[in-house]
């Protein structure tokens, strides 16, 4: 068996905690290295135990979950942070993901699809709850200048992006070749001004620079 994907749970609720618990080690490929229960308990955990993916809970007393994801996010960059929460604010999805967080996903999410969003992380990729995607789309446009300079294959590109393709797909949608595609994906990032594919998903729904 490959190696199992380290994963840290942030709740302030004993039970969530708990629950999630009992769920990662019923999964072979996943294991639970910590738990925190607090905000800065969470980057002292994630400190000590250097996990691929933290389970974040937003509202959390003393540092909130969006502190506390950008410092575990610049302290550990292989660290990848899915937000899960029963909040659905649209400004916290954004401040979130401009933090750092891969994925949004709701509390009421299955156990199947956490499984999946934690896979995918590790390996990257984004996955945002069909909610949180709403929210991005309905929120005001803060501007549109940022996106006014994408060329045509560029947006060709950010499409994909959007849909969660990665680049070895994107480059076989697009018949390009895989360097190619990086380097679009390179520069539709500097052009955005964001530091992710997770923000750039993220910036071009809220700036509806895609159809």
């Amino acid at each position: 068996m490959s190696e199992r994907i380290r994963v840290v749970i942030v709740d302030d609720h004993l039970m969530v905690r708990r629950g999630l618990a009992t769920f990662l080690r019923s999964a072979p490929d996943l294991e639970l290295v910590g738990e925190a229960g607090s905000g800065d308990e969470a980057i002292r955990v994630c400190a000590e135990t250097q996990p691929d993916v933290v389970l974040m809970d937003l509202m959390l007393p003393d540092l909130d979950g969006v502190s506390a994801t950008r410092a575990i996010r610049q302290a550990h960059p292989q660290t990848q942070i899915i937000a899960v929460t029963s909040s659905l604010d649209d400004g916290l999805v954004s401040r979130v993901l401009a933090a750092g967080a891969i994925s949004y996903l709701l509390k009421d999410v299955s156990t199947l699809a956490l499984v999946e969003a934690i896979r995918a992380a590790r390996h990257g990729r984004s996955t945002l709850a069909p909610e949180a995607v709403r929210a991005l789309i309905n929120r005001p446009m803060e501007s549109t200048s940022r996106g006014s300079r994408l060329t045509d294959r560029e947006r060709d590109v950010l499409r994909l992006m959007v849909q969660g393709l990665s680049n070895p797909q994107i480059a076989d949608q697009l018949v390009l070749s895989r360097s190619t595609v990086h380097s679009h994906v390179g520069s539709v990032l500097g052009k955005l001004r964001v530091s992710s594919r997770t923000q750039a998903v993220a910036r071009a729904l809220q700036d509806r620079l895609i159809d």
